[in-house]
Formats: C-alpha cells, sequence, structure tokens
C-alpha cells in the first residue's frame, strides 16, 4: 500500500475513537472490564469459529465451478486471511487469502478474488438486512452522536450500492458471453496496448469466478450461508453480552452487529480500531445502556472477535511456511 493511504486508515481511526471516548469515564470503563465475568467469552469464541467453518463452506461452495476442495483444507487459508485483515490495513488479508490458495491449490488469483468480492457483496446486503429490519427501533432512539441519526440515510445509500453491485455481478454471472464482450470493448478502449492481453486474462479469469452465481438455487445457497453467518456473529455478542450488567434483546444486537460491520469497511488503522468502537458505544447508549459499561463492552468484544482468529491464522500461517515479505504473484505470473 501506498503511504498515504497508510496514514488515511490511521487518521480516520483516531477520529473514530476521539468519537467513541468523547464524554467518557474511563475509570467506569476500566471498572466495567474488570468486573465483567470472562467465563462466558469461551463459549463464545467457539461459537465464533463455528461461523468461520460456515464461512470456509460458503467460500468452498464459491469456488466449487473451479475446483472442488475439501473444507479442511480451506480453513487454514480463510484463517490466514483473517490474521492479515486483523494485522494489514485495507482488508489486505482477502488478496493475501487468494494468494495462499493459489499457492495450495492453483486457483488463480483474480478467479479467487472474484468470490471474495461476491462474499463481501452478500455480507454488505446482509449486514443491511440486519438495519432495515430494525428501521423501526432505530427510528425511537436517541444518541449523544451524529452516528443514530444518520444511520437511516447511510443504510438508504448503501443499500442502493450493494444492491447495484449485486446485480451486475449476477448479471455478468447468468450472461457469460455478453459479460466477456463488454469487458474486452471497455479494455481496448481504455487500457493502454502493452497492458490489454494481460487485463483481458485478468478479466477472464475474475468471471470465472462468478460461475457459481449462475444458478437462482446456488445465489440462494449463499445468500441464506450469509445469513447464517451473521446470525452466528450475533451469537457471539449476545454471549460477550452476558458477561457484563446490562440486557438488550437480540434483534438490538443484529443492529449493532449490521452497523459495526458496515463500518469496518471504512479505512482504518490494522484491527478495525476506533471504526468498531464508535458506532458500537453510540447504539448501546442510545438503547440505554451506561457509557462506561458500553465502552466496556465494546472493548471486550472487539478483543474476543479479534485476538483468538489472530493467534490460529498466525498459527496456519506459520505452518504453512509463508514469509512476511512474501509477494503476491503479479498478472503476468497468473496461468
Amino acid at each position: 500500500m501506498k503511504k498515504w493511504q497508510i496514514w488515511l486508515g490511521i487518521l480516520i481511526s483516531v477520529i473514530f475513537l476521539y468519537i467513541a471516548v468523547r464524554g467518557l469515564h474511563l475509570e467506569d470503563v476500566w471498572e466495567t472490564i474488570q468486573s465483567a465475568r470472562y467465563f462466558w467469552l469461551l463459549p463464545a469464541v467457539l461459537v465464533y469459529f463455528v461461523g468461520v467453518w460456515v464461512r470456509t463452506w460458503r467460500w468452498q461452495y464459491l469456488l466449487r465451478p473451479l475446483k472442488k476442495i475439501p473444507n479442511r483444507v480451506m480453513f487454514p487459508v480463510v484463517n490466514i486471511g483473517y490474521l492479515g485483515n486483523n494485522i494489514y490495513p485495507a482488508r489486505a488479508g482477502e488478496v493475501l487469502r487468494a494468494f495462499v490458495l493459489r499457492r495450495r491449490e492453483q486457483v488463480p488469483v483474480s478467479a479467487s478474488l472474484a468470490t471474495i468480492i461476491v462474499e463481501r457483496i452478500f455480507d454488505g446486503v446482509v449486514m443491511l438486512g440486519f438495519v432495515f429490519l430494525n428501521l423501526g427501533q432505530l427510528a425511537h432512539l436517541q444518541g449523544t452522536t451524529g452516528f443514530v441519526g444518520n444511520i437511516q440515510n447511510l443504510a438508504l445509500w448503501a443499500g442502493a450500492a450493494f444492491a447495484a453491485a449485486l446485480i451486475v455481478f449476477l448479471l455478468a454471472a447468468m450472461f457469460p458471453a455478453l459479460a466477456e464482450r463488454l469487458a474486452t470493448f471497455f479494455i481496448d478502449r481504455l487500457v493502454p496496448a502493452r497492458w490489454r492481453e494481460k487485463m483481458r486474462g485478468f478479466a477472464l479469469r475474475f468471471l470465472s469466478g462468478l460461475e457459481s452465481l449462475r444458478s437462482p438455487w446456488e445465489a440462494l445457497m449463499i445468500f441464506l450461508t450469509s445469513v447464517l453467518i451473521w446470525l452466528i456473529e450475533t451469537v457471539v455478542y449476545w454471549l460477550v453480552m452476558q458477561a457484563f450488567a446490562f440486557n438488550i434483546n437480540f434483534f438490538a444486537l443484529m443492529l449493532i452487529n449490521g452497523v459495526v460491520n458496515l463500518a469496518t469497511m471504512l479505512p482504518s488503522a490494522p484491527g478495525y480500531i476506533g471504526i468498531f468502537e464508535a458506532p458500537g458505544i453510540a447504539l448501546l447508549q442510545a438503547f440505554g445502556v451506561a457509557g462506561g459499561v458500553a465502552a466496556g463492552y465494546t472493548v471486550v468484544l472487539h478483543i474476543t472477535l479479534w485476538l483468538p482468529i489472530t493467534l490460529v491464522g498466525a498459527f496456519y500461517f506459520l505452518r504453512e511456511g509463508l514469509k512476511w515479505g512474501e509477494k503476491i504473484p503479479t498478472l503476468e505470473q497468473e496461468s
């Protein structure tokens, strides 16, 4: 990444951290963290890894037209991707897991990246579904930050963007010959001559990664699996909540999960610092949770979602024999 992109992410994280801690009494936050019943984190982590296994199955399902790979082979690759997302900015783990998959199973990076983008689009649609499902409840909430009041408008714009992206991908999958002609048309007119052949190869491999969307049944299966994944993660939110002295309903946690994960799509410092905490704390306070408790819960939840998967990903990364400085193949190196 370019340095300005890294610094932009850090700046956004700092701004969101300021919003998150503004008006809080840090001694109340520390007291909340100290008094938490941490034995609840064990089932939370176990449930979280169930969700990771379902994510692995979904990615395997998307990759089936390219190559059938067992879940036990895919699971380490998915964990390595999480490691990359958690320690590098700009979700670099998505490219990292595409690279590891190519290294292990010879699946072209461009094709597996297409399946990863499909995953993210379906995730975004489900997250927005969680928000829209709770818009009535959201309309009655009050908050001390601009998050709560602006969520509805942001959800509408984001919903339009994700819906448009999903429609484009579905059409490209259902009409591959037309998609190939359009890709060639734009490449021939917009890309310099010396890059055209490489870009055509990239585009064709990318389009091959969309084959799993050609059947409406396949697309429905991917959507339902995505819903299951995020419901499982909401269960993690609920289990961590049991460690703290407050209680809100499951639909409220779905809303928080949806908003927080949509926020993590913004550029940030590694680990989504700040952009995870600010909307989480703001929404909990809007639901009537005291600021210190809301902040303590959000910090512990973030660590629960970040630390175990990062450690497991690091284990698989080292077992794979990878090196931090190893380069991802360029387009001309792909076959």
